[in-house]
């Protein structure tokens, strides 16, 4: 397993239990987690959440991020909004081990109806123990942030 690490994890409402059992586990793990919501099952806007855990990634308050909500899709749009950001959808560890491999990704989304716990677990362990491998990607990243 990889070293300790600061981590951010945000949800919307339909994925509080999910985000609850994940928290705990990177806690059990080592790692320092910061959960920034919601805190009750009331409907929340999952942008919302999408635009706090994209702040304290872009700011470098935390090294990784974890957002959830639904299906995964609506959180890691909003995330994405910050050019600092590199939120890959996920819902498998292949896809995850590439988005930090190839893509240097900084977040990963996930969806609460679409996978389950031990899959989520699956999916966060490959992100964190994933290094970037630079070379040819390099370049590539670069344009995300900055397109020509």
């Amino acid at each position: 397993m990889c070293e300790p690490m600061k981590i951010a994890i945000a949800s919307d409402h339909a994925a509080l239990d999910l985000k609850a059992e994940l928290r705990e586990w990177l806690i059990e793990l080592g790692h320092e987690v910061a959960d920034l919501g919601p805190d009750t099952a009331e409907s929340v806007d999952y942008p919302d959440y999408g635009y706090k855990i994209a702040d304290v990634v872009a700011e470098g308050t935390v090294e990784r991020g974890v957002a959830l909500c639904g299906s995964g899709l609506g959180i890691s749009i909003a995330a994405n909004r910050n050019p600092a950001v590199r939120c890959a959808m996920v819902s498998e560890p292949l896809s995850a081990t590439f988005a930090r491999s190839h893509n240097d990704a900084n977040m990963i989304a996930m969806g609460a109806r679409i996978i389950g716990p031990e899959m989520a677990k699956a999916c966060i362990a490959a992100f964190l123990n994933t290094e970037f491998e630079g070379g040819r990607h390099q370049r590539r990243v670069d344009k995300l942030s900055n397109p020509s």
